[in-house]
């Protein structure tokens, strides 16, 4: 199958698992007005194409993601001009609520997405990781929640998920020092699940993962993304009650036919799309 193309982006898809780069290596993947556009646009490719089961996220180049691109960031001003304040205002906040989509898309997309982190990770890049699903790292990574040196109160969505993952302790505290946090520390503080000692290992490591992910019953998983996310941001009453009607919706499947065919047969199962 053609897959679409990117200028900020480069995508494969092979074995049913999509491989998405940051491709903005000369800039350490410095997130430019493309970048931002282009993540919304494969999220919605990736959660529209049956035959990608699920993703992996990387960087090219030696670093991950640098964060906001600064020139995108200078040139806000002079895109958000008028004489009216009010109307200013506005338009910095519809710009705002778009970048913070883009992120978004990610939660949306029905399909679970893999962070694999090399390098940096500073600011942008940490809001992008903490949209995925699963994040892993090697030891050379380094995250930083850097917008508070910028004057800037972080806003496309790391301060909303990132207490989550780590708990809001350690969040208020990276968000008010900007200190680095370097992968074995990420790894102790519960933002990755696992720092292997190099790029190669890394990314050996999160295909494998995502190869784990992409032989389940497809139906399954993207129900048990909904179900996370849903559950994550609602009480357990209401997360058992939405699992219950998602179930009594969509449990009896193909999928489940061929799981527990497999389970009596011992061969593998072939799901469908």
């Amino acid at each position: 199958m053609s897959l679409p193309s990117y200028s900020t982006l480069s995508l494969t898809l092979e074995d049913h698992i999509a491989v998405i780069a940051l491709n903005r290596p000369e800039r350490a993947n410095a997130m430019n007005e493309p970048m931002w556009r282009e993540l919304r646009e494969v999220m919605a490719w990736l959660d529209s194409t049956p035959e990608a089961r699920v993703a992996v996220l990387v960087g090219q180049g030696s670093h991950f993601c640098s964060g906001i691109d600064l020139s995108m960031l200078m040139a806000i001003q002079s895109r958000i001009q008028d004489e009216c304040t009010g109307r200013q205002a506005e338009k910095l906040r519809r710009l705002i609520i778009e970048l913070q989509d883009s992120l978004s898309a990610i939660e949306r997309c029905s399909k679970p997405v893999i962070a694999a982190v090399h390098g940096r990770c500073i600011g942008g890049g940490l809001d992008l990781i903490a949209a995925c699903d699963l994040r892993y790292c090697s030891e050379d990574a380094v995250f930083c929640l850097k917008e508070v040196d910028l004057g800037i109160v972080a806003d496309v969505g790391v301060l909303q998920r990132l207490p989550k993952i780590i708990g809001d302790g350690y969040t208020r505290e990276l968000a008010f020092t900007a200190r680095e946090v370097s992968g074995s520390e990420a790894l102790r503080l519960g933002l990755v699940s696992q720092c292997l000692p190099d790029r190669d290992s890394l990314l050996q490591t999160a295909q494998g993962v995502a190869a784990g992910i992409a032989a389940k019953p497809p139906l399954t998983v993207r129900g048990l993304k909904e179900n996370l996310n849903y559950s994550r941001d609602h009480s357990v009453e209401e997360g058992l009650r939405y699992v219950a009607t998602w179930n009594a919706a969509m449990l009896l499947s193909k999928d489940l036919e061929g799981a527990a065919m497999a389970i009596m047969t011992k061969q593998p199962a072939n799901f469908r799309d």
